[in-house]
């Protein structure tokens, strides 16, 4: 499975490995936002906690969606 997915990225442009690239780092970036925001105990903004929880749940539904749409995009 591994080397399938290396052997896919080798066929890839430059251009299309590095969006990939940052499309995994914009992945990344929300899923710890939502993390961050979750569990930072010193929370720079004034939120309830459950407020927090739902918009650090949002975010890292968001970044799993974006992670799905990659990998079946780049699994064609």
């Amino acid at each position: 499975m591994l080397d399938n997915l290396f052997n896919n990225l080798k066929k890839k442009s430059l251009i299309e490995r590095f969006l990939l690239v940052i499309t995994i780092l914009v992945f990344l970036a929300y899923f710890f936002l939502g993390l961050m925001i979750i569990f930072w105990n010193k929370f720079p903004f004034d939120m309830q906690m459950q407020y927090r929880i739902a918009l650090g749940v949002v975010l890292i539904v968001y970044a799993i969606i974006r992670f799905f749409r990659v990998y079946n995009a780049n699994k064609e």
